[in-house]
């Protein structure tokens, strides 16, 4: 009974009191039965503050100076609610990671940005793009609903350059061909919007994003706002005639036209690569140790110089992309219709290709990069040399990946798989680009080609993000390491680990 005793400083401090209680006449103080004291005091005794202190306290705490049934159960309500807290976060305050369903959902709103960047390159290729004269962002959601407000909308299109000099004889069906493309365009763009915002505000207020990812959403809706803004600018460029030269085909600005899907891509990116990067941090604190071992390989010096050749991959394509929005804007795809020569040669003649004509100064000193933006000639062979370049990027990285002995031995096997990937997306790339010119840019095979590279930046994304070692997600995976690292010694220290809790669980 001795060595119980001193193996339990509870019950010796408890002794005491717990005599009294047991052996006083109950008719004399009115207190509660033994066997109600002893149940109370076995309830006490397996809270989890009290096991924290059964094999540590040397000190008699100022709890049990009174050691009544009323004090116990006063003890009994104050551990549960200190212990509480600390598995159960606010419910006011941001996560440190966010929800998975706020991942599903901007991978959803990346690919409707997909989806209405096929839309917007088949409304160019059909010339439907300025059939709509006003830009309404609220009223133009409704469209023509009787033969009145149709002549209205055609009555507005027939005061445009493109009806006075290309459509003068386009009839009244054929016009709302156009107008559908442009209207549904427009309409999906806003639908972008609003599904994009509104469930921004109940993530935000409902506590389901990091901070971090709060401000990065709160930023993607300013990006989807100024997208928008910049499409009617853009369409604003094509309907008066003093924004384009004398005389030539009526067409929005093709730097207009490249900065509107330049911010599509960067709407696209953000939405795809914020997405993708919550599932990864969820999947990296779901298992520390493993993703410790991940950012230990990742962070060797041949995968450092890996994931800096992905990264100028990346930028790389969206130059690429984008200098084919100036070939799209100028209808540079119309001249030159074989690969790989451009007439006589792999170029044409230096005199066609730096024509002074596109000089807007007398010494000419723009005449390199006004050539370079504006000569369709010159525009083509610049997409051409991007393209092969990319291609050429994307083979090597290939070749490093498998020659490599180094890499090829450290490299994880979903980047050697997002290798491979990319591989098949610029070659399928290569050879839509090829068609789309020797076939004169047919419309079907051009969106396609549009599609293409949008597809292929996807894929270099992706393979990046699997490489990644972002800042953020390292720190969160060492505190839960470290946190279920103490946890794990902690509870050996108490005796409540493997072995040792079974070994203390006989001897009581």
């Amino acid at each position: 009974m001795a060595s119980i005793f001193q193996s339990f400083p509870i019950l010796r401090r408890a002794a005491p009191r717990l005599s009294r209680e047991l052996f006083t006449c109950r008719a004399c103080v009115k207190t509660p039965s033994a066997s109600v004291v002893r149940s109370q005091f076995q309830s006490i005794r397996q809270t989890p503050v009290l096991q924290a202190f059964r094999f540590q306290s040397t000190q008699t705490p100022n709890h049990f100076a009174d050691s009544s049934p009323s004090a116990l159960r006063n003890l009994n309500k104050s551990a549960v609610g200190k212990a509480t807290p600390q598995s159960t976060p606010k419910s006011n305050s941001f996560p440190e990671t966010s929800d998975k369903a706020v991942a599903y959902w901007l991978l959803g709103s990346a690919a409707s940005v997909f989806g209405i960047v096929i839309l917007g390159g088949l409304t160019r290729l059909t010339e439907s793009g300025l059939s709509i004269t006003e830009w309404r962002p609220v009223t133009g959601s409704i469209p023509p609903m009787s033969i009145e407000d149709w002549e209205t909308e055609f009555t507005k299109y027939r005061s445009s350059p493109e009806f006075t000099l290309l459509n003068p004889n386009m009839t009244l069906p054929e016009f709302k061909q156009i107008f559908w493309m442009e209207w549904g365009h427009r309409l999906w763009g806003r639908v972008i919007g609003v599904t994009f915002v509104l469930p921004t505000i109940y993530f935000i207020a409902r506590r389901r994003v990091s901070i971090p990812m709060a401000w990065k959403l709160v930023g993607i809706c300013g990006l989807v706002g100024f997208q928008g803004i910049i499409g009617w600018w853009m369409v604003k460029s094509g309907l008066h005639d003093d924004l384009f030269a004398p005389g030539s085909h009526p067409r929005v600005s093709q730097y207009r036209l490249t900065a509107h899907l330049g911010a599509a891509f960067i709407v696209y990116t953000s939405m795809l690569l914020s997405g993708l990067s919550i599932l990864r941090e969820r999947a990296l604190l779901a298992n520390p140790e493993s993703a410790q071992k991940l950012f230990a390989t990742l962070s060797h010096p041949h995968l450092r110089v890996f994931r800096g050749s992905v990264t100028a991959l990346s930028i790389l394509v969206f130059i690429t992309a984008m200098s084919g929005a100036l070939v799209a804007g100028l209808d540079a795809g119309l001249i030159y219709n074989e690969f790989p020569y451009m007439g006589l040669g792999l170029t044409p003649p230096k005199k066609e290709l730096f024509d002074p004509f596109y000089s807007h100064v007398p010494d000419q000193s723009d005449l390199w990069w006004r050539n370079m933006l504006e000569n369709p000639s010159l525009v083509q062979l610049d997409h051409r040399i991007l393209a092969m370049t990319t291609f050429t990027a994307v083979m090597s990285l290939f070749a490093y990946t498998r020659y490599s002995s180094r890499v090829r031995a450290i490299i994880p096997a979903n980047a050697r798989k997002g290798v491979m990937g990319s591989v098949h997306l610029v070659w399928m790339q290569v050879a839509l680009g090829i068609s789309t010119l020797i076939y004169m840019v047919p419309t079907w095979l051009a969106a396609t080609h549009q599609a293409g590279s949008l597809a292929l930046l996807t894929g270099v994304l992706v393979l990046g993000s699997r490489i990644s070692m972002p800042r953020r997600a390292v720190r969160l995976v060492q505190q839960a390491a470290k946190s279920k690292t103490t946890a794990f010694s902690g509870s050996d220290k108490r005796g409540i680990g493997p072995g040792l809790g079974g070994r203390e669980q006989k001897r009581v």
